[in-house]
């Protein structure tokens, strides 16, 4: 007898379970990495500027190299993924960073290390969206943001260890020994072919019915197979272009007022990891000193992730996000004037919550004004002009570096993009009010 089973609809009806705890730890693992990444530069840069005598324009370019790397990765493999299954491009991704993270370390000259930056980029860019995406498809039903928000959690993490390893490291063994500990994933090859299971889209397309039957066992263990089964998914509704589908029906304004505040917020947030120790050890500070300020800035984003999704949940996002956004431009502000080392430390904490935990909550709010068949457009987007200002953050932190403006100027500026990501957030609510959509709980969440 011939059997059609729903393999989307079968996932989302199970529990939580040994499967998807699985599955959120590699994940939570490799987006430790990722945040590891954004950080681990401006742990080095002070070091990397004094011993290959490189200025500060050039230190910033350096840096940006690896967010180039990143943008093209996310393109690159976003599309190779639907051809060959995230599993085989999260692996190849693993394998591109870890190897060229390694490589950073033994780089010989300042132009191959950023050759080498950008390659760990092309890795980083092309595992990031596909670990998401492979959490997303396994989710039980109405806990996909909270599984998101778990994996998302070892990226705040991946930023502390950076920090505490260079305050131990770079002193001692040199700033190459942070990024050989970049290369560890390496290991975990093995353990991800044997463990994470494959698209199960992919797997439709393939017609690979034992493989689905197998991952569908682990994944709901009230499933039991059937001879002759045959797979199908959700069909999504047609669209005629899903780029376009983002400017129609009033999403305009709305749309690009959401780019504005990726583009501002991801800004905020590379400029600051990049070059917050080297702006410290400029104002006087000792590098152990500007390292544990890096540390404190991601303690505090860790923490924030964790906090502001609660937050959010009772407030309502978008109006945390305008109140977050602004507590990012009073504590980045504050940095320049702090001279109480207990408060430098608590507003450097608060900068760092209401920056990296506040971009965390960006996804979901820009998920919540879109229809599901676009929404993955719309989130891929807005991440994509996002990296955008992560690129210019390293380069405009590099130029008033070399102009020898005040710290508290150059604190100032960096604080700037907050004010302009709250307005880009109170003027996309408005006009998600007016975006007619089939979704009632938008009317709630733009409110």
């Amino acid at each position: 007898m011939h059997v059609t089973t729903n393999a989307e609809k079968l996932i989302e009806k199970t529990k939580l379970n040994k499967f998807h705890w699985m599955l959120l730890f590699w994940g939570a693992l490799l987006m430790l990495f990722d945040g590891f990444d954004l950080t681990i530069y401006g742990a080095v840069v002070p070091t990397l500027m004094d011993e290959w005598g490189i200025s500060a324009v050039q230190a910033g370019r350096y840096g940006s190299y690896a967010l180039f790397g990143m943008m093209f990765g996310a393109l690159i493999f976003g599309t190779l993924a639907d051809k060959l299954g995230r599993k085989k491009i999260i692996m190849i991704c693993v394998a591109i960073f870890s190897l060229f993270m390694l490589l950073a370390g033994l780089a010989p000259s300042p132009e191959i290390f950023g050759l080498f930056r950008f390659i760990t980029g092309l890795g980083l860019g092309g595992m990031m969206p596909n670990v998401i995406g492979l959490i997303s498809e396994y989710s039980p039903e109405g806990m996909r943001s909270r599984m998101i928000a778990t994996i998302m959690a070892g990226y705040s993490i991946g930023g502390v260890i950076a920090a505490f390893l260079s305050m131990l490291l770079i002193s001692n063994f040199g700033w190459e020994s942070v990024f050989f500990f970049g290369a560890i994933p390496l290991l975990f090859l093995p353990f991800l072919a044997k463990n994470l299971p494959d698209s199960v889209g992919s797997l439709v397309n393939k017609n690979d019915n034992k493989g689905i039957q197998k991952i569908l066992v682990k994944a709901n263990p009230t499933y039991t197979p059937s001879e002759n089964e045959t797979f199908v998914l959700n069909k999504p509704k047609e669209t005629s272009s899903p780029v376009k589908n983002l400017f129609t029906e009033k999403r305009g304004l709305l749309t690009v007022m959401i780019w504005l505040t990726y583009f501002m917020s991801l800004l905020m947030i590379y400029g600051l990891n990049t070059w917050l120790p080297k702006f410290m050890t400029e104002a006087g500070f000792p590098l152990g000193s500007s390292l544990s300020f890096l540390l404190a800035l991601n303690v505090g984003a860790t923490i924030g992730a964790i906090l502001m999704g609660w937050l959010a949940d009772r407030w309502g996002v978008g109006k945390a996000l305008i109140l977050f956004f602004l507590m990012a431009t009073i504590s980045i502000t504050s940095l320049g004037f702090a001279t109480n080392m207990v408060l430098l430390y608590v507003m450097l904490a608060i900068a760092g919550a209401a920056t990296v935990g506040t971009q965390n909550l960006t996804h979901s709010y820009t998920s919540q004004f879109y229809p599901i068949t676009m929404r993955s457009t719309a989130l891929g987007w807005a991440l994509a002009v996002g990296r955008i200002g992560g690129i210019l953050g390293p380069t405009i932190g590099g130029i008033l570096l070399a102009s020898n403006l005040t710290l508290q100027l150059n604190f100032f500026i960096f604080a700037i993009p907050g004010v302009i990501a709250a307005l880009a957030v109170f003027l996309a609510n408005q006009q998600g009010r007016k975006v007619i959509t089939d979704e009632p709980k938008l009317k709630k969440i733009a409110t």
